[in-house]
């Protein structure tokens, strides 16, 4: 099995996700700690990077990515929440995530870039892009969630 294929991926994906679930199933009723906790577990996905032989920076573009496409649809479900419950959430981040995209391409192409004139090998495979984009989508949330209950007091 290459280690950088796509079932090796796979595989990582799978079972990082599966982590990721049963410690959010664990933390979810304490708004306090999720956002932390969200944060740490963006840290896991580096596991099977490293594992790989893949460097952190080489998948600079795919966390970048990831932060701020979650972070502003976390952001844009909070919004949507405050105004019309479940909904809104589904619906404002739904919206919102289709609004982030566009942005976050802008900024991983500006990072992979970069990336490239820095001399950092950042050929995407399926193992880097995935856990990339993971690892930055859950740092982004988990800062976003952290801000919303921790420093500005957002109660929903």
């Amino acid at each position: 099995m290459k280690r950088h294929g796509f079932i090796s991926a796979l595989l990582s994906v799978a079972i990082i996700s599966a982590i990721i679930v049963g410690a959010i199933s664990l933390t979810i009723q304490s708004k306090k700690i999720i956002g932390p906790v969200i944060i740490l577990l963006g840290f896991l996905p580096w596991i099977p990077l490293k594992i790989s032989g893949r460097t952190i920076k080489s998948t600079g573009a795919d966390i970048i990515f990831g932060a701020i496409d979650t972070g502003v649809l976390g952001i844009a479900a909070l919004i949507g929440a405050s105004f019309a419950g479940v909904l809104g959430a589904i619906v404002g981040g739904a919206v919102g995530d289709s609004i982030t995209d566009g942005f976050a391409g802008l900024f991983e192409g500006q990072m992979a870039e970069k990336l490239r004139k820095r001399g950092i090998y950042e050929s995407r495979t399926p193992l880097s892009s995935s856990m990339g984009k993971m690892s930055g989508c859950l740092l982004g949330v988990g800062i976003v969630l952290t801000m919303a209950w921790s420093i500005i007091g957002i109660n929903i």
